[in-house]
């Protein structure tokens, strides 16, 4: 077994994983003050989502904003694995996760009578976490849909045409 393929100890693992449950938290309950992202992430933050990459500040944005296209989300996360060099100041980390969305009531109206009032998504998550002087953070995240029920939220024209370019360079199943 390689250095980073080493489990983390108990108490790391135990400090990520109450990390990535209090950013779904936050998310769920749109905890988006001043500097709220700092207890969360890097200042170099990187994220790769199905709407796109982005760095930084940009990134937090991108997740806000993604919150924001629904009237209230539910995200729930399992199985957390935690690899890292012993006594290392990085750790990989990657989990399953659940995330229901209830869709605006704009989009419901401009959908139709009968329209679908949620999009649920089965994802994993991957990502890099740093610890800092404030604790783990995370430096890198992606997510990727496993599977998906209903209709996603209507996107701005330039997001969806490049979420469409993304989708059609996935492999497919």
């Amino acid at each position: 077994m390689d250095e980073m393929t080493r489990a983390v100890s108990n108490q790391d693992h135990f400090e990520i994983s109450t990390l990535v449950s209090a950013f779904f938290r936050a998310l769920d309950e749109r905890r988006f003050d001043d500097g709220w992202a700092g207890a969360f992430f890097t200042d170099d933050l990187r994220t790769t989502t199905p709407v796109g990459a982005a760095e930084g500040a940009a990134a937090v944005r991108q997740a806000e904003e993604a919150v924001g296209r629904f009237a209230a989300t539910l995200h729930s996360s399992s199985d957390v694995v935690v690899r890292a060099a012993p006594g290392g100041r990085t750790a990989t980390v990657s989990w399953n996760a659940h995330m229901t969305h209830v869709h605006l009531d704009s989009t419901l109206r401009a959908r139709g009578t009968g329209s679908n009032p949620l999009f649920t998504v089965g994802g994993i998550y991957e990502g890099t976490v740093r610890r800092t002087d404030s604790g783990w953070r995370v430096s890198h995240m992606s997510v990727r849909a496993v599977w998906t029920t209903g209709e996603p939220p209507v996107l701005p024209e330039e997001t969806a045409t490049r979420v469409a370019g993304l989708n059609e360079n996935q492999p497919s199943g």
